[in-house]
């Protein structure tokens, strides 16, 4: 059966900012405090959904949460009208005034795990939002990420959004960032790879020291359930408590799949050899007469803190034509003199489907430490589910162009931390996500509108 691999980006939202909230997270960590922009973010990642569209891939738009969140702030015992809220939260709690302004659902890799319905026992598309719960900041996004998803992906008979994996006791999900899918093409059948930290039952032989590890094992096993995955066609393995302890907080830092293709740094997994003869194994079983295309990045190479101040793995792997891929790499790795050698020596090899390399200005989201792969939630989808979806969702000339005047009109071009507080940021925001619900036809699907 036919069927694409669709990018659903995520739209930056208005209050965008760099509060330094992801500890683990060296770029959010190292950029706390300065000034953002807003609208060059917004026009950023839109420049990036229209390259990607022009190259012929199927583009996609997920719209942001509606910050500062005012509901959360009530959650935590403010009350009284919004702007009071703001006020009180501001005046006696900042912290989680920051907290509830982040725009961090931006990074939609995040969002949710997916298994498509050539995978799945009920043969439809399978949706479990991430519940994130390892950050403040990330853990009230799951509640509107799924009335998001359930308003893109309505038809009940083909797609299916599951409630968030419980919480607690460090039974964090960290969605697609900790999950690839590898296959002979996107409509066959697919051996789903999910990277892991640590268990909340039993402990691995070493965990990482510095930086907490986000993903357990356990959640990841619960998607697995939950997607209705055989037995054979999900792999689970342990990151690199090394590599955790060096900023790499997800595996899209460190490692980046697409079709038969696995590029994954030296360091990435805490038993790297055996996990790829794992993988061959069950690629194998899904692509029989296949060729899988595991591809190490060496650390004489590429050392890990080169990799992680570049984001060579957060680049996109994507598909061009059968047997052809391109790297969609933010700017940075092509900056890096050993990072753009490794890219080079591996172009002119030809010995694997990648054949290009594309380097992207993302500058505003890679601040934050998100580059081209936090940015975008990949959905298989056949033809027929495609059709499904709202027609304002999908990316095209026309809604790139809506979409850079809406951001024009509404998006500031300068924030601190310290403005999130003020009203009117509140009543820019919310007029803005209430004009995009209808640029997209979604409908109202955040609180202030009900």
């Amino acid at each position: 059966m036919k069927a694409f691999e669709v990018n659903f980006d995520g739209l930056v939202g208005p209050t965008h900012n760099y509060a330094g909230l992801s500890r683990g997270n060296v770029a959010s960590m190292a950029h706390r405090g300065r000034a953002s922009n807003p609208r060059a973010a917004a026009l950023q990642g839109l420049a990036k959904m229209k390259f990607l569209a022009d190259l012929g891939l199927k583009q996609a738009v997920l719209p942001p949460h509606e910050r500062p969140s005012i509901p959360a702030l009530r959650d935590f015992g403010f009350g009284g009208r919004d702007e009071a809220v703001l006020r009180a939260a501001a005046r006696s709690a900042p912290e989680l005034l920051v907290a509830c302004s982040s725009a961090s659902a931006m990074w939609v890799a995040n969002a949710a795990t997916v298994a498509p319905s050539s995978d799945t026992v009920d043969g439809r598309v399978h949706f479990t939002p991430a519940n994130l719960v390892s950050k403040l900041h990330r853990s009230i996004e799951a509640d509107q990420t799924a009335r998001t998803l359930r308003s893109i992906f309505h038809d009940a008979n083909r797609f299916v959004v599951h409630a968030p994996v419980a919480g607690g006791q460090g039974m964090g999900d960290e969605g697609a960032a900790n999950h690839s899918r590898l296959c002979g093409g996107h409509g066959k059948p697919g051996l789903h790879f999910f990277v892991y930290g640590h268990r909340v039952f039993g402990s691995e032989r070493t965990l990482p020291g510095k930086f907490p590890s986000r993903q357990a094992r356990e959640a990841s096993e619960a998607v697995v359930r939950l997607h209705g995955l055989s037995g054979g066609h999900a792999v689970l393995a342990q990151q690199s408590p090394v590599a955790i302890d060096a900023g790499v907080f997800h595996h899209d830092v460190i490692g980046v799949a697409n079709e038969n293709v696995l590029l994954f740094h030296e360091n990435a997994y805490a038993d790297g050899p055996a996990v790829i003869a794992e993988l061959a194994r069950g690629y194998r079983r899904v692509d029989r007469g296949g060729e899988f295309f595991p591809i190490r990045v060496p650390a004489k190479q590429v050392p890990l803190a080169a990799a992680v101040s570049a984001y060579l793995f957060n680049s996109q792997l994507v598909t061009l034509a059968p047997g052809k891929m391109a790297l969609i790499a933010p700017v940075q790795c092509a900056q890096h003199a050993k990072v753009r050698g490794w890219i080079e020596q591996r172009l002119e090899r030809k010995d694997t489907p990648i054949r290009e390399a594309h380097f992207l200005d993302l500058r505003q989201s890679m601040r934050n430490g998100g580059g081209p792969a936090c940015l975008r939630l990949r959905v298989v989808l056949t033809e027929a589910e495609l059709a499904a979806l709202p027609a304002g969702v999908r990316f095209d000339d026309g809604l790139h162009a809506a979409l850079v005047n809406w951001v024009g009109r509404h998006y500031r071009d300068s924030l601190k931390p310290s403005e999130l507080a003020d009203p009117k940021l509140l009543a820019e925001s919310r007029a803005a996500l209430d004009e995009l619900t209808q640029i997209l036809g979604l409908g109202s699907i955040y609180p202030f509108q009900r």
